[in-house]
């Protein structure tokens, strides 16, 4: 499955930060049970990695990512966690050996004109857009659409449910990414319940887009 496949799987993407393994499986479920089923864990806590492995094994059909790739040591953890795709808010040079030796599908970050040509250059025409609303989101990926018309982009960064529609409209636009699917204030309540309707409704919102 290519990069733009599993962009294409589900319009909604959550972006989970981890506080322990038994915290990514409750939210996983939750999630699952709310019509997800792309996710991305971001390598931003000690439990990141050993809550993918243990993810992967739990719910061996889901589409389990890593995010916040920086460099090539941790590509390759995540690859023995049994991540199937991998995130990073941009595209460093070092990284781009170890994703050719892999070649596991990738989600290169980019903010600007340029950044986009130099990753789609680069052999990567499916990008994230990063941070989405802090470099002008919907306004920019209009602008972007005409001259670039054979990128597509999963922004991330400042959605939420207000303007996740918005984005999905947009025809350079295959899905979007947020944390606010599993909010910090609901997982630390255990209302797991509450994350699965706020998932529907995301989906449910996702396909009036």
């Amino acid at each position: 499955m290519d990069t733009l496949a599993i962009l294409k799987r589900g319009p909604v993407m959550p972006v989970m930060v981890i506080q322990s393994v038994d915290e990514a499986l409750q939210v996983t479920r939750a999630l699952l049970d709310g019509g997800i089923n792309t996710f991305e864990i971001t390598l931003r806590t000690p439990a990141a990695l050993d809550g993918v492995r243990e993810m992967v094994k739990a719910f061996p059909d889901a589409l389990i990512g890593v995010g916040t790739v920086r460099n090539a040591d941790q590509l390759d953890a995540a690859l023995q966690a049994g991540a199937r795709f991998a995130v990073s808010p941009g595209l460093p040079a070092a990284l781009l050996p170890a994703l050719a030796a892999n070649k596991v599908p990738f989600l290169p970050g980019v903010a600007t004109p340029t950044e986009a040509m130099n990753a789609f250059d680069a052999g990567f025409a499916a990008q994230k857009l990063f941070p989405a609303e802090a470099v002008g989101g919907v306004p920019l990926l209009k602008s972007l659409h005409s001259p670039l018309p054979d990128i597509v982009f999963c922004p991330t960064g400042g959605i939420h449910a207000a303007n996740a529609a918005t984005y999905l409209a947009l025809p350079n636009v295959a899905c979007v990414g947020g944390s606010w699917l599993a909010p910090a204030e609901l997982v630390k309540a255990g209302d797991w319940q509450g994350i699965t309707t706020l998932a529907a409704g995301a989906l449910a919102q996702a396909k009036q887009a």
